[in-house]
């Protein structure tokens, strides 16, 4: 299946992809759907769209039945189906089907990397930090191009926006250099932070 991947607020395109002649046209059945529930259908001419969706679709007859989803929200991710029914003697036959996944995606902030105590006498503590995205992340550190697990990396999840917040710590000797770089990836993106420490 195809993957469009955008962020909140965005538009995505969603390709049906299903040549036709202009005479067929009035012969043809066009719903799309998300999950099987219906999104927008399209017979003989008369278009509806479903409540969820009122004023935030574009249908593209002339570019071979393509859905725009406009202003995406987090809860538009999913996948969804495009079916074309044409009427032949009497009765709907199905031509064609494609199907698309949407990754609707919150993007998170460049990390804050800040100075978070000295657990002993040569180590010093940071955390890093960042939050208001979707979907869930997964932290990384990368100490003198090493990857190093944190301590108390935590991920929490507002019930509320659906959103996530990250943060994890790093304990390093202070009496030597460091190159560090905490990493958080999500879905098909990244966002990183650099942190140098010079004794």
């Amino acid at each position: 299946a195809n993957r469009v991947s955008k962020s909140v607020k965005e538009k995505a395109s969603l390709p049906c992809g299903y040549n036709y002649s202009v005479d067929e046209l009035t012969r043809l059945r066009i719903y799309w759907q998300k999950e099987g529930k219906v999104v927008l259908s399209y017979v003989s001419g008369d278009k509806e769209v479903w409540p969820q969706y009122k004023n935030r679709t574009l249908f593209d007859i002339t570019d071979n039945f393509r859905l725009m989803i406009l202003r995406l929200l987090l809860s538009d991710s999913g996948k969804y189906t495009c079916v074309v029914q044409r009427l032949e003697s009497g009765s709907y036959r199905r031509k064609h089907l494609a199907s698309v996944e949407l990754l609707v995606k919150a993007d998170y902030p460049t990390p804050n990397i800040t100075h978070f105590g000295n657990p002993s006498a040569d180590i010093r503590r940071i955390i890093c930090f960042t939050s208001g995205g979707f979907p869930q992340p997964t932290l990384s550190w990368l100490v003198n191009g090493k990857e190093l697990s944190g301590i108390n990396t935590t991920i929490s999840q507002d019930p509320e926006t659906e959103l996530y917040t990250v943060s994890s710590q790093l304990d390093f000797n202070m009496t030597y250099n460091h190159s560090i770089v905490c990493h958080v990836a999500y879905g098909d993106s990244q966002v990183s932070k650099n942190y140098t420490w010079e004794k």
